[in-house]
């Protein structure tokens, strides 16, 4: 969870069809998309009321762009900070989904806010979202499909600990293979290693991360720019050092 400073503007990549992804402003946070002919999964939240209220604006307007559902269906949060959460509320009607003990993780909503102020957030706007917060129903404990109609099927993976004791990622199968990845991987800065991060876990999450994605997937950080197996398995190596693993 880093505040990198102003990030590019609101506007959809697609690293494989009917897969987006969206770098919000500020924190340079990731949101993802994957989109079938009967549903729409959206990959994190945004940050607050308002950024969560945009995002789903912009995932409409992609949505009718590419003439898939009206609204978002499904929504995956990654792990449990403020950047990747508070604006859940603003998907209204959507399914939630998120690793086990997620759920338990965003009960704390005063840690969640007091992290979000310490981070540059308003209090007012902290308060609003940390009141407001969605509580994921649909938990992984190990892996889960999510079905968007047709051939696209959406596999949730919980791989955590490591930078939160609940980490899901996302897999998108297609031409490429896309993996929305949460925190377990930046590009955008140094990983974080805050105090519910796992440091002794975080290289085992990694490798269950390349393991599901491949060799010749795109992985989608939580933070910065789209990345290949290469940049993982490089910064699952820093890390090891960093925390001086073998």
């Amino acid at each position: 969870m880093n505040a990198y400073g102003t990030g590019p503007e609101w506007r959809w990549e697609w690293p494989a069809p009917g897969v987006g992804r969206l770098r919000l402003p500020r924190w340079d946070a990731t949101a993802g998309l994957a989109v079938g002919p009967a549903g729409a999964l959206l990959i994190d939240a945004g940050a607050s009321l308002r950024e969560g209220a945009l995002l789903r604006h912009a995932a409409e307007q992609a949505l009718r762009e590419r003439g898939g559902p009206r609204r978002v269906t499904h929504l995956a949060l990654t792990h449990a900070h403020f950047d990747h959460v508070f604006g859940a509320a603003a998907f209204a009607g959507a399914e939630v989904h998120g690793a086990v003990g997620l759920d338990t993780a965003l009960t704390r909503t005063g840690t969640l806010e007091s992290d979000a102020v310490r981070h540059g957030l308003g209090p007012r706007e902290a308060g609003e979202a940390a009141d407001a917060l969605v509580v994921p129903r649909h938990l992984v404990s190990g892996e889960a499909v999510v079905e968007l109609g047709g051939e696209r099927r959406v596999l949730l993976a919980n791989l955590g600990p490591g930078h939160t004791a609940h980490d899901l990622a996302v897999l998108v199968p297609g031409t490429p293979d896309v993996v929305f990845c949460g925190d377990l991987v930046e590009e955008s800065g140094e990983p974080q290693a805050g105090p519910d991060a796992l440091p002794a876990r975080w290289p085992e999450a990694l490798d269950r991360l390349l393991a599901l994605g491949g060799p010749d997937a795109v992985y989608v950080p939580g933070h910065g720019a789209v990345v290949d197996a290469a940049f993982v398995r490089a910064q699952r190596d820093e890390l090891a050092r960093r925390f001086a693993l073998s």
